[in-house]
């Protein structure tokens, strides 16, 4: 069975500014505090390293690879975390006029045991992407 999270935010900003900010791994830090030291190429079937630190759950490192990637649109990344655990991460992109777009980001949980992981931990994952919208958000209308 699949889980997901998801939080959604409207950005006063073009899909070509939130995209160069998706993009810029490195950069991450500043609008991200939960998945850093993220490191990476955008190309299918890269793969995707960084540290990923839940409120009140320990650091872990993520070794990811890039699922699926369209320019302006869409960023999947998919990590194995063992027998019956899989994540699905990603960012999405919807434009609504040439200043102004949806972003959504959510994590998808799927195996037995993300079932079990999730029903723990729900919450603190909404909570941290909304943050990381709201976060996303501020530095994307900054230009």
């Amino acid at each position: 069975m699949d889980t997901r999270i998801e939080k959604r935010v409207g950005i006063q900003a073009t899909p070509d500014r939130l995209w160069d900010v998706l993009i810029d791994f490195p950069g991450w830090s500043r609008w991200n505090r939960y998945e850093t030291e993220v490191e990476g190429q955008l190309a299918f079937g890269a793969p995707i390293r960084m540290t990923e630190t839940w409120p009140g759950m320990a650091s872990r490192p993520v070794d990811g690879r890039i699922n699926e990637w369209q320019p302006l649109a869409q960023l999947v990344w998919v990590e194995k975390r063992g027998w019956l655990f899989s994540t699905v991460r990603y960012f999405e992109i919807e434009e609504l006029d040439k200043e102004s777009c949806i972003l959504a980001t959510g994590m998808m949980f799927q195996g037995l045991r993300a079932e079990l992981f999730m029903d723990k931990h729900r919450r603190v994952i909404r909570d941290a992407l909304g943050d990381i919208c709201d976060r996303l958000k501020v530095v994307a209308e900054q230009g």
